[in-house]
C-alpha cells in the first residue's frame, strides 16, 4: 500500500499526520526511500521507511462511512476488563499498538467504563487521554469537522455504552469486582 505526497495516514498510537514528501536516505551503502509524515498533534516529523510502513502499522483514515461504524462500536455494550490491572494495561497496550482504530476505541470505551467505577491510575488515566485523542482526531479529520464538535458525540456515545453494560446480567458485581481490583 503506497501514500503520496499530502495524503492523510494515521501512525499508531500518534494519530493522523499528513505525507509531506517521500525522499531517498543513505542507510550504509543503500539508498531506501522513507515517507517524510508530519504529526497533527504535534507538529513534529517523523521518518518511516516505505518498505516498513505495513509493519510499522501506517495507515489510511477509516472512511466517512466508516465514522457512523465508529460511534456505534463506541455506544455499544464491551466485555468486562480484566480485574487485574496489569493484565488490564497489557491487554490495553496490545490493542493501542494495533493502530486499528476500532481496537483503540475499545480500550477508550472499557477505560471511560472503569473510571466511572474508581480512578484510574497514573498509566490507565493517560492510555485513556491518548486513545481518546486518537479516537476524536480521526473522526474529527475524517468527518471534517473541528474536535470540539465530535468530541461531544464520543461523549454521548461511550456514556450509552456504560450504560448498556450496567444493564447486564451480574453488572453489580463486575463493577464490584473492577473496584476490588484497584491498584
Amino acid at each position: 500500500m503506497g501514500f503520496k505526497v499530502g495524503q492523510k495516514v494515521v501512525y499508531p498510537n500518534h494519530g493522523i499526520g499528513t505525507i509531506e514528501q517521500i525522499e531517498q536516505k543513505q542507510i550504509g551503502a543503500v539508498a531506501l526511500p522513507f515517507y517524510t509524515l508530519r504529526l497533527a498533534a504535534t507538529n513534529s516529523l517523523v521518518l518511516v521507511p516505505v518498505s516498513n510502513a505495513s509493519e510499522v502499522g501506517l495507515r489510511r483514515p477509516i472512511t466517512s462511512g466508516e465514522c457512523d461504524v465508529l460511534f456505534r462500536a463506541l455506544a455499544s455494550d464491551f466485555a468486562t476488563p480484566a480485574n487485574d490491572w496489569k493484565d488490564r494495561f497489557k491487554e490495553f497496550s496490545e490493542k493501542m499498538r494495533t493502530g486499528n482504530i476500532f481496537e483503540v476505541a475499545d480500550v477508550l470505551k472499557n477505560l471511560s467504563y472503569l473510571s466511572h467505577v474508581k480512578p484510574l491510575s497514573f498509566r490507565e488515566q493517560r492510555m485513556f487521554e491518548r486513545s481518546r485523542y486518537l479516537v476524536v482526531s480521526e473522526l474529527a479529520a475524517v468527518c471534517h469537522q473541528p474536535e470540539c464538535n465530535i468530541e461531544p458525540r464520543v461523549d454521548q456515545a461511550l456514556l450509552q455504552a456504560c450504560a448498556r453494560h450496567e444493564r447486564q446480567p451480574n453488572a453489580k458485581a463486575r463493577v464490584a469486582a473492577a473496584a476490588a481490583g484497584a491498584h
